[in-house]
């Protein structure tokens, strides 16, 4: 029965999946082109140490992704933990006391939360920088109320956040991006337009800066590290921007000039390479999931009948126990810590209990097979990743056993 389900969602896609192979292929070129265009070379993957002057590793490595980017410059470094760690260093490499950041997706995801208006912390709010959001209005760019707020001239970053977060939305394309951008620079705004492009790499055909955006961030232990990545976070966009984070990411005396890697960058340079095609695989394991789960009567976004704008989807559970379970056969299903039993717990960043199923070679990599929800209501859980197609659907037939053996919510007839 659980094959038949399978089976059926296959053939429900099969048009979605030779669209989600043609943009997999376009973005492996592109890619290709790039690594051709910087004369990437074997010398290139050594690693350096000390002060790491004359990194070529580093340098070459900065070059390759502001090409992939289509940006002016860019700044990759293995020594940046996370999206919100890239994300905090660019804004207090733009901001200022008296500045106000602006953010017209509404509230960003958690772990920013504190980053903004954390009391005490280092946050922005003690520099003194103001905040404002505009929400979005059925997932959409309120353009009305961001009129409205750019009356106020002290905004110097303007934050879009890509992809859904905690949040039952769908995640923002690029045209959407790229028209909310020209409106904002017809009313005159001349600042920086920052996009927060967490789980959105190689989904489409293009990224944020050739959108408009100044400039774009995100984590390589998502999509754009193609699972090989072991850590690190990256900016890419216009030089004066870029030159200003970097002195936040050392010192204003040294900047970019400056950071060593003894460990090497060859998986940074494979992972970029292997990472269209590890997108496609995702977005096809996604699209699997999230069909069967429609088809036993679960609601799900993004819609399964359309390709999605990032990697994430979003199911919607009745109650707490359902909603562990599923995560928890998430965790069983992966090929790391599949023995465990997980339970939520406080973690770092989060106003409430999360559980989070990671069973990944690298940790907290949700371009691998991942799931994680905030225990609160409504019931969801924010699905992402899968390196093979094989392996998403060997989870999809566990995920749906346990449904099925539970009766979730399953007409099991």
């Amino acid at each position: 029965m659980i094959n038949r389900y399978i089976e059926q969602a296959e053939e429900q896609l099969k048009l979605l999946y030779k669209e989600i192979e043609e943009i997999a292929y376009f973005n492996q070129n592109k890619v290709l082109e790039a690594f051709q265009k910087n004369h990437i070379a074997l010398r290139h993957f050594s690693g350096s140490s000390g002060y790491g002057y004359g990194d070529e590793g580093r340098e070459k490595l900065n070059m390759l992704y502001a090409s992939v980017f289509k940006a002016e410059s860019a700044i990759v470094s293995p020594h940046i933990v996370s999206g919100t760690h890239a994300l905090t260093i660019a804004l207090f490499g733009l901001l200022k006391t008296g500045d106000k950041l602006l953010s017209i997706t509404g509230m960003p995801y958690d772990t920013l939360q504190e980053v903004i208006q954390g009391n005490n912390n280092g946050s922005l709010k003690d520099y003194h920088i103001d905040f404002e959001k505009v929400e979005l209005i059925d997932g959409k760019f309120d353009y009305a109320n961001i009129r409205k707020a750019l009356q106020d001239k002290k905004i110097q970053v303007i934050f879009i956040q890509r992809s859904r977060g905690y949040t039952w939305r769908d995640s923002l394309s690029q045209q959407e991006i790229k028209e909310c951008i020209q409106y904002m620079r017809k009313l005159g705004f001349r600042g920086c337009i920052l996009v927060d492009n967490c789980y959105g790499e190689f989904v489409e055909q293009t990224e944020p800066i050739e959108n408009g955006a100044d400039l774009a961030v995100g984590s390589c232990i998502k999509n754009i590290g193609g699972g090989l990545a072991e850590s690190g976070g990256y900016i890419v966009g216009k030089r004066q921007y870029i030159d200003k984070v970097a002195c936040r990411l050392t010192a204003p005396s040294i900047a970019g000039e400056v950071g060593s890697y003894i460990a090497g960058y060859r998986l940074f340079y494979q992972g970029l390479f292997l990472a269209p095609h590890i997108v496609m695989q995702t977005i096809k394991g996604s699209l699997l999931i999230g069909t069967c789960m429609q088809n036993l009567g679960y609601t799900t976004s993004p819609s399964v009948n359309k390709l999605p704008y990032d990697i994430t989807r979003a199911i919607a559970f009745h109650t707490e126990e359902e909603l562990i379970a599923f995560i928890q056969t998430v965790g069983e299903a992966s090929p790391i810590d599949s023995f465990l039993k997980l339970e939520p717990w406080d973690m770092p960043g989060y106003d409430s209990k999360v559980i989070m199923a990671a069973g990944s070679f690298v940790q907290g990599a949700s371009i691998e097979l991942s799931a994680d929800a905030p225990i609160r209501k409504p019931y969801i859980a924010y699905f992402q990743g899968g390196l093979t197609y094989e392996h998403c659907k060997c989870a999809t037939h566990q995920i749906l056993q346990k449904l099925l053996e539970k009766k979730y919510n399953v007409d099991s007839k």
